[in-house]
């Protein structure tokens, strides 16, 4: 399947179609990988949990673009499953931090590795060239959006 014939310099907005076809396509691959016993909300818990280990239910639903009775509903279901752990700050005893259990770890773990082998069975088929092409693509890709977050305004080291 052909999104697009590329010109030589593609437009912003070509390239922003093609990626949002190829993200749409991304998670129909992924979706072979299913996320169960995780729903989709769950699992955005899990993978902010990941990289802002020990914040607080408020944070998480800021995170979430949620609300904290919701995101505290969420948590109590990931808890009951054994994918997160809740302890009481040291600093504030009213305080809850939220933490990713090691089933919770392995759990994405193990999805991580699911999806790797969905996408690996499409690039598989690519041509050799075709992959070196998109890795250096996806890695500029990544630089440029890292690079961009750090600048937005508000951004910090703990934001998701």
């Amino acid at each position: 399947m052909t999104v697009t014939s590329f010109r030589a310099r593609p437009q912003p907005d070509e390239v922003a179609r093609v990626t949002s076809t190829a993200a749409e396509l991304l998670e129909v691959v992924w979706g072979r990988a299913s996320t169960a016993p995780a729903s989709a909300s769950q699992l955005r818990v899990l993978l902010v949990l990941e990289h802002q280990d020990g914040i607080n239910l408020r944070t998480l639903a800021d995170c979430l673009a949620s609300t904290p009775p919701s995101t505290s509903r969420l948590c109590d279901r990931l808890q009951a499953a054994g994918f997160i752990d809740r302890d009481v700050s040291p600093t504030d005893r009213r305080e809850v931090r939220l933490h990713l259990s090691g089933h919770g770890r392995s759990f994405l773990a193990d999805l991580r590795e699911r999806r790797q082998q969905e996408l690996q069975s499409v690039l598989n088929v690519m041509p050799p060239a075709k992959r070196a092409a998109l890795l250096e693509g996806l890695e500029a890709f990544c630089d440029a959006a890292s690079t961009q977050k750090r600048h937005e305004p508000g951004a910090d080291s703990r934001s998701a």
